[in-house]
């Protein structure tokens, strides 16, 4: 299955690819300050995979904060949230349902997870086994 979307102005599309049930995909609302304020929820699957294609290069926004494991992006024109990568290879990343044409389809109730105890190296792991495959494209034209 796949499921597109991006932010609200269309600078940024995210398509996010997966074999399993989006009612069977854990949900997650991390508890951290900035998922908070942008009311996130995020999934991810490791076994599919995340595309990122930035129509508007100069719209893209690249925020990251504390010990800087990943990037979160955001459309500097609409403000909104896409998605976040890591910064370390292979790329990987989450994305944000709020920002799926079908968020509706991810029924699963969001679980708040709290990752403040992870050291640096702890959070890279786990980012590197339970985020998705990712790739970062600038759109044809673009």
């Amino acid at each position: 299955m796949t499921f597109e979307g991006g932010c609200h102005c269309g600078s940024v599309a995210v398509t996010f690819s997966t074999d399993r049930d989006p009612a069977d995909i854990d949900v997650r609302a991390c508890q951290c300050s900035f998922c908070r304020k942008h009311n996130s929820l995020v999934v991810s699957d490791p076994d599919g995979r995340i595309a990122i294609t930035v129509h508007v290069p100069a719209h893209l926004s690249l925020y990251a904060f504390g010990p800087e494991t990943a990037q979160f992006v955001v459309c500097s024109r609409c403000g909104v949230y896409v998605a976040a990568i890591t910064t370390q290879e292979p790329l990987r990343a989450i994305v944000d349902v709020n920002a799926l044409g079908d968020r509706e389809r991810f029924s699963r109730p969001p679980r708040p997870m709290d990752y403040d105890s992870e050291s640096r190296d702890q959070r890279i792991a786990r980012r590197q086994s339970v985020w998705t495959p990712a790739v970062i494209r600038r759109a044809h034209g673009s």
